[in-house]
């Protein structure tokens, strides 16, 4: 079964879950701000996606704003990068898909569909 880590109040959340339901795939909620992924699974869905780290940074979010991120991001180092998108579930890209060998993240319809259907 797919896991998939969202955030209650967010709105692409809601959208990825009930077009899972209306394509019946089976799948787990996570909490991403309660049961936020540790640096370790980050590292490991890091890989799995085969993407830049920086497509797991929530580049919408308020905390990623007030961190000024965008500035600091592009000469951080990658280990820094990965403890702190450890540190705060808000600061990862939502809804995160994961699946037995790929992680997507955010709703992309097209790359869900490919993956799940």
């Amino acid at each position: 079964m797919i896991e998939v880590y969202c955030y209650e109040r967010c709105s692409t959340c809601k959208k990825a879950l009930k077009w899972l339901q209306e394509q019946g795939v089976e799948h787990e909620v996570i909490d991403i701000k309660a049961d936020h992924p540790d640096e370790k699974l980050l590292r490991k869905y890091h890989k799995m996606s085969g993407l830049p780290l920086k497509r797991f940074f929530n580049t919408s979010g308020m905390l990623y704003r007030e961190l000024e991120l965008a500035k600091k991001l592009p000469d951080m180092p990658e280990d820094e990068q990965f403890k702190l998108l450890a540190s705060d579930g808000m600061l990862v890209k939502r809804p995160l898909l994961i699946g037995k060998d790929y992680v997507l993240p955010g709703f992309k319809q097209k790359d869900w569909e490919e993956k799940l259907l």
